[in-house]
């Protein structure tokens, strides 16, 4: 049986007979040595549950591991069927692949498809000096792997299918992994969220091998002392150990995905990010598809002034596949991104300076974060505390007085970040608090708006206008919050000239 799949791509059969001159390829051979891997986890499994139970394996431990060995010995046995079906070939138009061995199917993918090419390498590939070759042709199409290549193969690969965009010119470099970048590590979600999330699936795999974690001496021991002592001074110290891990953690991990990062326009049409420690990863950006640059500023790190640097740029897969790898640059200095930003767009943009919205959007956002986050709690409170103890209303007098002072102060942040400007083609949108962001945005690249209100916001003036981009991270448009709602279409208008014309009176 065969079948011929183009995923939007060129389907005529005619091209597996086309280009006869140029030569079939092979994924490199020591693709099975990498497959065999897989055994590795089994084993491991079966190591740790033996010294977790002295050498006891229970019955689930042993049907547990039985089916996990039998999975990745499918698993590797589908490898080998990969690399002895797999064929490609690179012709003037197109790349052709051939793969399957009851289901046979043939690829022709135009070569003006192809909007960007990634090269990761797992620990054990990087071993055997191997990589896996990605090929993204836009949109929500499945992306296309070639498992596995020589790093020198796959680079030659890459080189030849992005020939295209241009003449070849020396690596111009935008940006290098400093040390002194760790300090913005800890200033991440993987503090706090990172120690639950191991400790949560050590849990789990603890727990799917019939050990029961919470029986563990250490765990036992631990709980036991925990209710012999005062939780004023029990609390604070279990608080800082997560700290402390969680920092650890963090700057582990920003070390793992990070390490020998470096941005360059690896030649006129393309954007390349290389990165990674045990996995490498190395991402290429077409200049055609770029639509501009999102600089995030989360909390934690704009209270330490960092910041990190998403590209907008279509042709990277789905909205997860896009948010991955868009990223620029890690968290860093707020002005080390401001240079990578301007590197990339080519100049210097003022996003500092924005036109300002309206001061009923202030009162809007006082409204929302006391009617949402500070009255639930202090309803609850004085309700139970009517009910149950008096104690407890003295909690909700303290979350108020705890609370209150806090919204007013994010409502007022939220509202001073809110700002819009046209700068010369760049489109500039900021918005948010807890994760403010700030785009600057190709105004070529929008393709329609979107005027959203409601009864209230109706009555206050304000709408949200919503620049629409074709690409996959950004798929419900750019916001622009709380605008004045007799400004929004004008402003429109004088980005994208023509568009609404018609609608303006």
């Amino acid at each position: 049986m065969s079948e011929v799949n183009g995923d939007g791509m060129s389907e005529a059969r005619a091209g597996e007979t086309s280009e006869a001159n140029s030569q079939w390829r092979k994924l490199d051979p020591r693709t099975l040595l990498a497959h065999c891997a897989w055994l590795g986890p089994p084993l491991g499994s079966l190591a740790l549950t033996a010294l977790a139970t002295g050498g006891h394996l229970t019955t689930r431990a042993w049907i547990t591991l039985g089916i996990i060995a039998l999975v990745f010995t499918v698993i590797t046995a589908a490898g080998f069927v990969i690399w002895r079906r797999t064929r490609f070939r690179v012709t003037t138009e197109a790349l052709e692949l051939r793969t399957g061995l009851l289901s046979r199917r043939f690829r022709s993918i135009p070569l003006h498809r192809i909007r960007n090419i990634d090269l990761t390498a797992s620990p054990v590939q990087r071993v055997l000096g191997l990589v896996v070759l990605r090929i993204g042709t836009g949109g929500h199409q499945k992306r296309i792997a070639l498992e596995t290549l020589s790093r020198a193969e796959a680079e030659r690969l890459r080189t030849e299918l992005l020939a295209r965009g241009g003449t070849p010119a020396a690596d111009a470099v935008l940006a290098t992994a400093d040390p002194r970048w760790l300090r913005y590590a800890p200033l991440t979600f993987w503090v706090f969220g990172g120690v639950l999330t191991a400790g949560g699936g050590l849990w789990r795999a603890l727990d799917g091998m019939g050990i029961k974690p919470w029986e563990i001496g250490p765990v036992r021991n631990s709980f036991a002392e925990l209710g012999h002592r005062a939780l004023w001074l029990t609390i604070p110290l279990a608080l800082i150990a997560v700290l402390a891990l969680g920092t650890l953690g963090a700057i582990a991990l920003y070390i793992k995905d990070w390490w020998r990062y470096r941005l360059e326009w690896s030649d006129p049409a393309t954007l390349r990010v290389s990165r990674g420690l045990l996995t490498t990863h190395s991402v290429s950006i077409e200049r055609a598809r770029l639509r501009g640059v999102a600089i995030d500023e989360p909390l934690l790190l704009r209270a330490g002034g960092g910041a990190t640097v998403h590209a907008v740029a279509g042709g990277l897969g789905n909205q997860e596949e896009n948010e991955k790898r868009s990223i620029l640059m890690p968290p860093a200095p707020r002005a080390e991104a401001l240079r990578i930003r301007a590197g990339v767009l080519g100049e210097e943009i003022d996003t500092d300076q924005l036109r300002p919205h309206p001061r009923v959007a202030l009162r809007r956002r006082i409204t929302r974060v006391l009617a949402w986050a500070v009255l639930p709690v202090t309803v609850v409170l004085t309700l139970l505390g009517a009910l149950l103890t008096p104690v407890l209303l003295w909690c909700a007098l303290g979350w108020l007085l705890l609370s209150v002072p806090l919204a007013l102060t994010l409502a007022r942040s939220a509202y001073r970040a809110l700002g819009h400007e046209l700068r010369g083609r760049w489109l500039v949108i900021r918005s948010g608090t807890l994760w403010r962001r700030t785009v600057a945005l190709d105004r070529t690249a929008v393709v329609a708006w979107t005027f959203t209100d409601s009864p209230f916001s109706r009555r206050a003036g304000v709408c949200t206008t919503t620049a629409a981009v074709a690409v996959a991270r950004c798929a419900d448009g750019h916001h622009i919050r709380d605008m004045a709602a007799q400004d929004a279409a004008g402003f429109a208008e004088s980005v994208t000239p023509g568009l609404l014309r018609e609608f303006l009176v």
